[in-house]
């Protein structure tokens, strides 16, 4: 049987005959070293340019309100995040845009789009109570920090249900997300997007259920190809969390019912 040849690659340095598994030049000592595709190389300065610069955002939005809540601040720390996200997005506004595209949905897409945000709203509202009680925390109120402001419920809505998941998807879902396929399985992608999601919120509590919400919308995002279902489901969840919020600063309301 004829034997089938060795592999081999040549020392960019003396240019002698190596077996493609070596690391180093048996001549000269150099190191082998396998050239990166300039495209990959992209991807992965893109992504250590985004995970800097939104870990630098959630430390100053840290830093800003521990001082205490005001809207000029949270306007300031709002613009900046999409301005970002948007700056972010301009590198591969192509590819986002058709992230756009009307995708064809199943019943069960359907489904997911809508029961599992509401079951989760509900568990992570009441269960997030339940786990500040039993540790002694503080159950931060979302709504509470918009009641100094004139039209409190619109602000409310517009800074925790409409932008978040607006302009959240289209950094981690879109542009991070896009960049992350091109180094890496679907897999990794996910669950490195939705860690990253999670850690800029800075908070531990915040960390246990916004890390397995992420991996759903990154599920959903790589099943229908779509910034669209994972933008609902977003806005959903919190819409809700912000109205049970709400009903808490305005008990009648829930006569009605």
């Amino acid at each position: 049987m004829e034997e089938t040849p060795t592999p081999i690659n040549y020392c960019l340095h003396c240019s002698a005959s190596l077996p493609t598994i070596a690391k180093f030049c048996s001549q000269c000592g150099t190191s082998v070293i396998v050239p990166v595709h300039k495209g990959v190389q992209k991807s992965v300065y893109y992504i250590i340019a985004f995970y800097l610069a939104f870990l630098l955002l959630a430390i100053i939005n840290v830093a800003v309100f521990s001082n205490g809540f005001s809207f000029l601040s949270e306007v300031v720390v709002e613009a900046i995040f999409i301005l970002m996200t948007l700056g972010f997005c301009l590198l591969d506004w192509k590819n986002i845009m058709k992230l756009y595209q009307l995708p064809h949905i199943e019943v069960k897409g359907v489904l997911m789009m809508f029961l599992v945000p509401i079951g989760s709203a509900f568990l992570v509202y009441y269960g997030i109570e339940w786990l500040n009680d039993a540790l002694g925390w503080y159950d931060e109120n979302i709504f509470g920090e918009y009641i100094r402001y004139k039209n409190t419920l619109f602000w409310a809505i517009l800074f925790t249900a409409i932008l978040p998941p607006i302009f959240e998807e289209l950094a981690f879902r879109g542009f991070l997300f896009n960049e992350m396929r091109k180094v890496s399985s679907v897999q990794v992608t996910i669950i490195a997007t939705s860690f990253l999601f999670a850690l800029v919120h800075f908070s531990f509590i915040s960390f246990i259920w916004i890390f397995p919400f992420g991996l759903f919308l990154g599920y959903l995002r790589q099943r229908y190809n779509t910034l669209w279902l994972s933008m609902v489901v977003h806005f959903i969840h919190n819409f809700i969390v912000l109205m049970l919020d709400y009903a808490y600063f305005n008990p009648n309301i829930l006569e009605a019912f």
